[in-house]
């Protein structure tokens, strides 16, 4: 899951800072009021100011699923592991992943890795 060459480290390293400043705030944040909070109204302006920070963090990683089969390159890493727990559910914060075919794409590679259990598994 990590790989040995300083250089591939570092790229993991990239995505999982990535996963917890520009990811993780939006999309986390969104479904959190969204799903458990019921979008109040007090929280709404909230839940739409996350919407665009989402979409550009889901932009980045669409164009580098374009690139290669995985976040760091061609093996599944730490880096997909972080980054997959908010994107499989981006939809219960209003994200819309059919707009990202490579990322759904991913989604599927990273669900049908030897030893995956889901969330309801």
């Amino acid at each position: 899951m990590l790989p040995r060459d300083p250089f591939q480290l570092a790229k993991v390293q990239q995505w999982q800072f990535f996963e917890q400043y520009s990811h993780e705030p939006y999309i986390a944040v969104a479904r959190f009021i969204a799903l458990y909070l019921g979008l109040p109204e007090e929280r709404r302006a909230e839940y739409e100011s996350r919407q665009a920070g989402g979409h550009k963090a889901l932009a980045v990683m669409e164009h580098q699923l374009e690139e290669s089969p995985y976040l760091a390159g061609d093996k599944l890493t730490t880096a997909d592991i972080s980054l997959y727990g908010y994107t499989h559910v981006a939809d219960q914060g209003g994200f819309d992943l059919s707009r990202y075919p490579a990322i759904e794409a991913w989604l599927g590679r990273v669900a049908g890795a030897p030893g995956y259990i889901g969330m309801n598994e």
